[in-house]
């Protein structure tokens, strides 16, 4: 009897790979087919900040940057070497939110196109696990192509160097994750018409108060401030590249930057699988 049910479970396994498998190559397929558009809309917010802020207006004062926390990238960086992780943070987490948020939008609207997805033979968790890997794979993807962009065209040189490859690694893992996990936070507790009001009065908020600008030790001096943004994740994202490319601006300590990256990841992964199963089955 214990061989059977072993075979029973060995065979459940494989049909849940497989399934899962699919689900994933459908997914890739669909993406590779948009590749142009995934490009333009990862790039272009980041090439205009760039070119505006770390570009002309440099020029413009004669050399000279005009960002207040420019001098606290150490050996002579410039407000490139500021933005680098802060734009490839951004990049992640828009990513990560606009591969499942605003798919789930349409896929929880009236013509519950969810349905068709959850059809295969998966439970309903590991449906909305793929989905969260899926995105993980675009904000990975965004990352790399957002580095040589914050590189390349700051007019000040961008003191990049990685110290610990498996740090950054492991940064870059677990924030490409805690993107997918806030999309899908987000996308299932909120009604599809509201996703558009999402985006003005919860993302860029986070994304300005997220450290992406400035280093979180800039704000010393404003530290009812500094101590009310450690809620927000995407200070985590934004310090934890910091610490692994630009070692010589300020930053939190790793471990700590690791512990709150895996919790938040843990916490929004838990609330948003509840969240999927429960509009499923509503």
């Amino acid at each position: 009897m214990g061989e059977v049910v072993g075979r029973g479970d060995d065979v459940r396994w494989v049909i849940y790979s497989r399934a899962f498998l699919g689900l994933m190559e459908r997914d890739l397929r669909v993406l590779r087919r948009e590749m142009v558009p995934f490009v333009i809309r990862i790039a272009m917010n980041p090439l205009l900040f760039l070119f505006v802020f770390s570009y002309v207006m440099p020029h413009m004062s004669g050399g000279a940057t005009m960002s207040p926390v420019a001098g606290m990238a150490g050996g002579g960086g410039g407000f490139g070497t500021v933005l680098l992780p802060g734009l490839m943070a951004v990049a992640i987490m828009f990513s990560g939110i606009a591969a499942v948020a605003l798919p789930l939008a349409q896929e929880f609207g009236i013509t519950r196109e969810i349905d068709d997805r959850v059809m295969c033979p998966l439970p309903i968790a590991a449906v909305a696990m793929e989905k969260i890997i899926f995105s993980a794979i675009q904000s990975v993807l965004a990352a790399a192509l957002v580095f040589p962009l914050a590189y390349y065209i700051p007019s000040t040189p961008v003191l990049a160097h990685v110290t610990s490859w498996w740090f950054l690694g492991a940064v870059v893992v677990l924030a490409s994750l805690l993107a997918g996990a806030l999309g899908l936070t987000i996308g299932t507790s909120v009604q599809p018409k509201q996703i558009g009001l999402i985006f003005g009065v919860v993302i860029m908020p986070i994304t300005f108060l997220g450290c992406v600008y400035y280093p979180w030790t800039a704000l010393t001096h404003i530290r009812w401030l500094q101590i009310g943004v450690l809620v927000n994740p995407i200070v985590y994202m934004s310090e934890g590249l910091r610490a692994a490319l630009t070692p010589t601006t300020g930053h939190m300590p790793e471990v700590m930057i690791l512990a709150m990256l895996t919790f938040f990841l843990v916490l929004l992964t838990w609330a948003g699988m509840r969240g999927f199963a429960r509009r499923v089955l509503s």
